[in-house]
């Protein structure tokens, strides 16, 4: 059994037999001349990537995509089954949200593949008019269900619908994604846990390369849709080369990380992020995935990564917590209750504007409505966080911004040495936000 049998043994209605128009709002392909020529540009029929401004790695881009055109660094939240918890698309959009990331394997068992399909794509379907991800599926088979095997051939599983063996393969994952219509696509690659080390690594990113020549035959959308390679290969420096290598031969429209914030420490993640980088071409994208923590993205964007995706803004909303410039804001604390500022008094969303903290305390503890409000506000943060990084680059500040950020995070100057590191390697001096050495 495929995941499209699967998912269309879950489906309990029928499908509508008038296909919607696709991509009615899709920026054309004459408009993408009309952008200005830089030394780093790639283009494709439906893609563009320009970096507008840089401070030693770190870069200031515009991404152009068919339903909407994009700055980086860029931070995209999660909708799992095209919609972010709590949060309507109007919300999303005034707050400055640049692209939504689904995931393939929840939308083909529901609503499934088919009937997104003939409602004209994702897009049509939760009438979202920005750009959209989608992953290859891969990564929620194996996180979420009873893992049987990986073979060649592809991933087999447990079916949810009757507990039958599954196999998702690379043609299958990109057949899927084709039909859900997102305008960034992902390769299925061969995922192992961060910590796994020995033969198995070796393995998984050998089979990764292959699959993703495989998917690129199976993608039948290349001027619609771009396809993303993943570059594996765990902590293992040399096959991380080896994979960034293979992947770059095969001149992809934008290349992730993937493989890392998994539980790895952070001194191994930096530098696998750091390395991937260094090696991927100037003139496209680089996507480090799973990446949702403010000074991670803060740190890998100074590293020249370009996009993240994560559920911790909006998943630590629903446990009331508030990202804000200190770090977090636990609103479930007593001492919450009787505090009338608001979350964040430099921060212009709509929650922190009209409600204060003892508000939030009271509906956090009781209501739906404070995971709501709180995750408006995470999701404002992250795209404010997006916006300044890009804005300090071109601007020429990028150093200030950064060592800003740091005060605000540790004001007790102890900064963690992993930042101290990376921030090294990016050439960025925060002497001066570290305490001195006893």
């Amino acid at each position: 059994m495929t995941l499209l049998h699967a998912a269309a043994a879950v489906l309990t209605g029928p499908f509508l037999s008038m296909k919607v128009a696709r991509n009615a709002a899709c920026i054309t392909s004459t408009s993408f001349h009309e952008v200005n020529a830089s030394p780093f540009r790639a283009e494709t029929m439906s893609l563009q990537f320009e970096v507008l401004g840089k401070f030693n790695r770190a870069r200031a881009s515009r991404l152009t995509l068919p339903h909407s055109q994009c700055e980086t660094p860029l931070f995209m939240p999660v909708g799992t089954q095209g919609t972010i918890k709590g949060l309507t698309n109007t919300q999303l959009e005034d707050v400055g949200c640049q692209i939504i990331l689904g995931n393939t394997y929840h939308l083909a068992l529901r609503p499934g593949a088919e009937l997104i399909d003939e409602l004209g794509g994702l897009h049509s379907f939760m009438n979202w008019r920005r750009s959209l991800l989608t992953d290859s599926g891969g990564f929620q088979m194996v996180s979420l269900l009873h893992l049987a095997d990986i073979t060649e051939e592809g991933v087999t599983f447990q079916s949810p619908v009757d507990g039958k063996p599954m196999l998702l393969t690379p043609e299958e994952s990109i057949t899927i994604q084709n039909k859900i219509g997102a305008d960034i696509i992902m390769a299925l690659d061969d995922v192992v846990k961060t910590t796994t080390t020995g033969p198995r690594v070796e393995e998984a990113m050998y089979r990764t390369l292959r699959w993703m020549k495989r998917c690129i035959k199976a993608h039948k959308r290349p001027t619609e849709q771009n396809l993303f390679g993943i570059v594996q290969g765990g902590l293992d420096p040399q096959l991380r080369d080896i994979c960034v290598k293979g992947l770059v031969a095969l001149d992809l429209p934008g290349y992730a990380i993937g493989g890392l914030a998994g539980g790895e420490e952070k001194d191994s993640f930096w530098r696998v992020v750091a390395q991937c980088t260094a090696g991927l071409p100037e003139d496209k994208p680089r996507y480090v995935m799973g990446v949702g923590f403010p000074l991670d993205i803060v740190v890998c964007s100074a590293l020249g990564a370009d996009m993240y995706d994560c559920v911790y803004p909006t998943r630590t909303a629903r446990f009331g917590t508030a990202l804000v410039p200190e770090g977090v804001l636990k609103l479930k604390h007593a001492s919450m209750a009787t505090d009338f500022r608001p979350l964040d008094d430099t921060c212009s969303c709509m929650v922190c504007k009209r409600y204060t903290r003892a508000y939030l305390h009271s509906l956090v503890t009781k209501e739906a409505m404070g995971s709501q409000l709180v995750s408006y506000h995470n999701v404002a943060y992250m795209m404010k966080l997006s916006r300044d990084l890009h804005d300090s680059i071109l601007q020429g500040r990028f150093p200030e911004f950064v060592q800003e950020f740091l005060r605000k995070q540790f004001p007790l100057g102890d900064v963690p040495e992993w930042v101290c590191n990376a921030m090294e390697v990016a050439g960025i001096d925060i002497s001066m936000c570290c305490a001195p050495l006893k």
